[in-house]
């Protein structure tokens, strides 16, 4: 779901723009909850827009409204039929299908963001009902790409912890933001 409200809101609606999203992505990585209340930073950014604080207060409660109404109307009506899903392997291999799904979106997601942290300019090529996003090779942020290797090795070759890494990257990235300007 954050993929395609990234990808419309961003490129299809224009309400934010790509750093906004990154940052809203951030903010949401930070607090306690569930990532997918980035959702109501875009709701709120989105109302902000287009009439000022009282629309952005006012679309970032229907946001909420709308993202978690229904989870909380599936879960209280949909409760008492669960267990009986996992004995239909029929329904077992449709819910494999769609884990398969998730992971394919997930990285879609990676990539979208991956390419926008690491290319300051990303072009849209369009064939028919098929785009791909490109990046402007010219526009690599060479820090950004350091960074990212940084985080790469810390996880993938030292083994170290996912708070360990954003630790050394984070401080990595602040002395380098203050040492380049």
């Amino acid at each position: 779901m954050l993929a395609y409200v990234a990808q419309e809101a961003v490129q299809g609606y224009g309400w934010l723009t790509p750093d906004q999203m990154l940052v809203g992505l951030g903010l949401a990585e930070t607090t306690p909850g569930p990532l997918i209340l980035v959702l109501q930073f875009v709701g709120f950014l989105a109302g902000y827009g287009a009439g000022g604080l009282a629309w952005g207060v006012l679309a970032s409660v229907l946001t909420v409204w709308v993202t978690f109404a229904p989870c909380f109307a599936f879960i209280f009506l949909g409760a008492p039929y669960v267990e009986r899903l996992h004995a239909n392997r029929a329904l077992t291999g449709a819910l494999a299908a769609v884990t398969a799904a998730v992971v394919g979106v997930i990285a879609n997601l990676a990539l979208w963001f991956g390419l926008r942290v690491l290319f300051a300019e990303v072009r849209r090529v369009d064939a028919g009902p098929v785009g791909l996003d490109v990046p402007v090779l010219g526009s690599l942020d060479p820090l950004a790409l350091a960074l990212a290797a940084l985080a790469a090795a810390c996880l993938f070759w030292l083994k170290l912890g996912l708070l360990r890494t954003l630790g050394v990257t984070a401080v990595v990235g602040l002395v380098a933001k203050l040492a380049l300007g």
